[in-house]
């Protein structure tokens, strides 16, 4: 009969933490695992991620840390990675969407098998544990669109790249942009939301269309990590360095030319290594069953006190504080 209730009382205790979103802490034994999914593999932002996520393995050698994701910015790809991902049974998912509602089913069915979900760049994401933000998305558009609108001498007109209508953050931004841009009646928005698939190649020839179209086009204001690179080039290509403005989210280190000659105006961005390393701690403080809190120190630079509040369904929203935006003259003081 004790034992009876020992099993009972253990498996209340096992349900209660799985509805509050925790895993059970698990035994010295069992070798926990963490799988960082991104958008796409291969290019710099997501290479710079990649170094966050092998520091935090290096950092905690009794767990199974790893990124992976698509060769190519496909949802349907990351659908199924993150499909193959929980039937193996992987212990926790670190998502970056690149649609969240094309995974809003294959999440929930993880949570359901109990696998802790954290994702970045989606903080309308219902079924995930926890969404974490490297900073207000809507003061980061409007900050992005204020730079824009200094070099433009607040006139003129202007237009916006995404990586994906489906990506949450990017079209976050440019509505924020588009709302700042509101304060100067001199500015035009012209053929706005321009779909890249963070795609530097496609991003080129999509701009020099829009040179075409709009010869008098005064500014550019990009999403996606690559965006920058083919608008700058097509700007530098044109003779146009320092006469048509672009500012858009990008690495120092890929956008280094194109500040130099004039190509870029100014990049902004959050150390995707930084982002790693916070989602993998998120992950790791929630499968040892233990809460995150407003206030509290992730451990990661940007992340030194983070806002907790309730996310879009049952989860946290976890915000950081980790804008940079810099120019010609800044950026050397963060090259990677």
């Amino acid at each position: 009969m004790k034992i009876a209730n020992l099993m009972k009382t253990t498996a209340f205790a096992l349900a209660a933490m799985s509805v509050l979103g925790f895993a059970a802490p698990s035994s010295a034994q069992d070798t926990k695992s963490i799988t960082t999914v991104v958008k796409i593999s291969g290019i710099p932002w997501f290479d710079r991620m990649e170094t966050g996520v092998t520091k935090f393995a290096e950092q905690n050698p009794e767990m199974d840390i790893r990124q992976v994701g698509p060769a190519t910015a496909d949802s349907a790809q990351q659908l199924q990675i993150v499909n193959d991902l929980v039937a193996t049974g992987v212990d926790a998912l670190a998502v970056v969407p690149m649609d969240p509602d094309i995974l809003e089913g294959i999440l929930g069915r993880a949570m359901d098998r109990g696998t802790i979900v954290v994702t970045h760049e989606a903080d309308n994401q219902t079924n995930t544990h926890a969404d974490i933000e490297a900073f207000d998305n809507s003061d980061y558009g409007a900050a992005l669109n204020e730079r824009l609108a200094q070099c433009m001498g607040e006139k003129g007109k202007w237009t916006t790249f995404v990586g994906s209508l489906g990506s949450r953050t990017h079209m976050q931004w440019v509505g924020a942009g588009e709302e700042n841009a509101k304060k100067y009646p001199g500015m035009e928005l012209v053929d706005p939301n321009n779909e890249s698939f963070d795609d530097a190649n496609g991003t080129y020839e999509k701009a020099k269309e829009i040179l075409r179209k709009h010869p008098d086009i005064k500014g550019f204001q990009t999403s996606a990590g690559n965006d920058v690179l083919g608008v700058g080039r097509a700007i530098e290509e044109a003779g146009l360095a320092g006469k048509v403005c672009l500012v858009g989210t990008g690495l120092p280190n890929p956008s280094t030319a194109y500040l130099e000659s004039g190509a870029i105006t100014a990049i902004g961005f959050w150390d995707p290594q930084k982002a790693g390393m916070a989602m993998n701690a998120v992950a790791k403080l929630m499968l040892e069953g233990k809460e995150v809190t407003d206030g509290m120190d992730l451990g990661v630079e940007g992340y030194e006190s983070v806002t907790v509040t309730p996310g879009a369904g049952k989860g946290l929203l976890i915000v950081g504080n980790g804008m940079v935006l810099v120019d010609k003259e800044t950026y050397k003081d963060y090259l990677f």
